[in-house]
Formats: structure tokens, C-alpha cells, sequence
């Protein structure tokens, strides 16, 4: 007797999430009826522990703003995860449940498109500092492009930004909340009339497909995407690495103990 699998989603507030019905819909034109894709929504990270304790659970999503609050839960992470600081993947194997980060391969080959369009990107600005960030500062740092991290509490803030930095870059990359349904009247606070056609700007963000900080890019003529090509390469890298089709050769033999010094 086939036994059955379920995976899921951990977040916090997750009324209209894409990954049900994408992976749901993966089971089904794979036979594999067996396995099953809920929602966890859970209002705190110690929620997860009665997780763990279900035999059942075979692979997890991981999003905002749980993806470093996840760390401590996990029994091994992976090299490039741990680099990140940041797990969006688990893999429940033998009891074990092992941190990957497929949200910087999502990126990547969204990047690559973005660059394809514009070859001339160097330098990016990065609005937002969680985990959703950390993973786009290593995809980043892999194709040797320059970046500065601005955010409402940190070295650079909003409030004290020049505007020869927003001047200066090619690439706006929005990996902040700010605009996500049904929020859509929020967007980062920046000068929007510094944007011209010589940036391209990205939003992690899929639902609007036109976040309000695309829509003022746009007018400003600048390149825009949003994060649906992301979701979409990243789920599938997720897919992989449950169902071991994954080509990534690297190590997962960090434990917990590692995880909870560094991050």
C-alpha cells in the first residue's frame, strides 16, 4: 500500500497562495495520487513544531516571514542555504528535515532574462533586507553584480538615500511585502522620477501582476517584471530536490547545531 505524502506551505498570511493549485495540479498529471499540497498558515514559528511530529510530511515551502525564523527547526541545511541565511525548501528525509533555497535559482534565471534585455546591469539596489533579500544578495554576488541593500532600518534607509545611488544603478529589485494583494496601494517610498528607461525593475511580488512599483517604473519607461517567472522556477527547483531529480551536487551535513550559532 502506497503511503501518503503531503506537502505544504509555512507562512504567515496565505489566503490566495499560488502553490496549491500549482503543485496539486503536478500530483495529478503525474498519477501520483497519493500526494497531497495544504497550507500551513501559522501566526508563529513554534507553531511548527506539531509539524515535525507528522509522519505524513514528506517536503515544505517555506515564505515570508518565516524564512530564517525556520532555521532553528531544521535538522540540516545545505552549503548554499547556509551561505544565504535564508530556507524557503525542506526535504523530510528519514525523519530529518534538511533547509534549501531554491528562491536564488528562481531569481537567477529571471535575472538572466532581465539581462538578456538589458546587458548593460552592473548595479542594483535591493529594497527590503529579510530573507527574501539574502537570497537575491547571493544570486547577485554569483554574476558579480554590484549592490546596495536599502531598507527602513539599516545602513542605507529610505530617508536618507542620495539620489545619485538610484541614479547610478541599472537594476530596482522590490523584495519587500510592499504592494501585495489586497495591499495595492503601498509601494517602496522612493523617488520614483529618478527611474528611467536605463533601469530595468524587478518585484518579487506575482499577485498584482503590476505592483504599484512597477506601475510607476513603467512610466517612467523603465524594463519591468514581475515575480511570477521567479515563483514558477523556484517551485519547480523545490520539485526537484523532493523528488530527486535535482542536479545540485552539494552538501547538506550542517546540523541544527551550526544553524543556531550562525544565524
Amino acid at each position: 500500500m502506497i503511503q501518503n505524502k503531503v506537502y505544504g506551505l509555512i507562512g504567515k498570511h496565505l489566503p490566495h497562495s499560488f502553490s496549491p493549485k500549482y503543485f496539486n495540479n503536478k500530483f495529478d498529471l503525474q498519477g501520483l495520487s497519493h500526494c497531497n499540497y495544504k497550507i500551513f498558515e501559522y501566526q508563529d514559528i513554534a507553531e511548527v513544531k506539531s509539524l515535525k511530529e507528522d509522519e505524513a510530511i514528506a517536503g515544505i515551502n517555506v515564505t515570508i516571514p518565516y524564512k530564517k525564523l525556520i532555521l532553528p527547526y531544521l535538522d540540516e541545511i545545505t552549503d548554499t542555504a547556509y551561505e544565504i541565511g535564508a530556507v524557503n525548501t525542506i526535504k523530510i528525509e528519514e525523519g530529518k528535515w534538511i533547509g534549501y533555497n531554491t528562491d536564488y535559482l528562481g531569481f537567477d534565471d529571471m535575472l538572466v532574462s532581465a539581462i538578456a534585455e538589458n546587458p548593460s546591469i552592473s548595479r542594483a539596489v535591493i529594497l527590503g533586507s529579510g530573507g527574501a533579500s539574502q537570497a537575491i544578495q547571493y544570486a547577485l554576488e554569483q554574476r558579480k553584480i554590484s549592490f546596495l541593500i536599502l531598507s527602513r532600518r539599516g545602513v542605507y534607509t529610505y530617508d536618507t538615500i542620495s539620489d545619485e545611488v538610484i541614479l547610478g544603478s541599472d537594476l530596482i529589485i522590490n523584495t519587500t511585502p510592499l504592494g501585495m494583494y489586497p495591499d495595492l496601494d503601498h509601494c517602496a517610498p522612493l523617488n520614483y522620477d529618478l527611474i528611467s528607461s536605463r533601469h530595468s525593475c524587478i518585484d518579487l511580488i506575482y499577485n498584482p501582476k503590476k505592483t504599484l512599483f512597477l506601475r510607476k517604473s513603467e512610466q517612467q519607461g523603465a524594463k519591468i517584471y514581475n515575480g511570477l517567472e521567479m515563483l514558477i522556477s523556484q517551485a519547480e527547483h523545490s520539485w526537484n530536490i523532493w523528488t530527486n531529480y535535482t542536479t545540485e551536487q552539494e552538501s547538506n551535513g550542517r546540523p541544527v547545531s551550526d544553524i543556531s550559532t550562525q544565524f
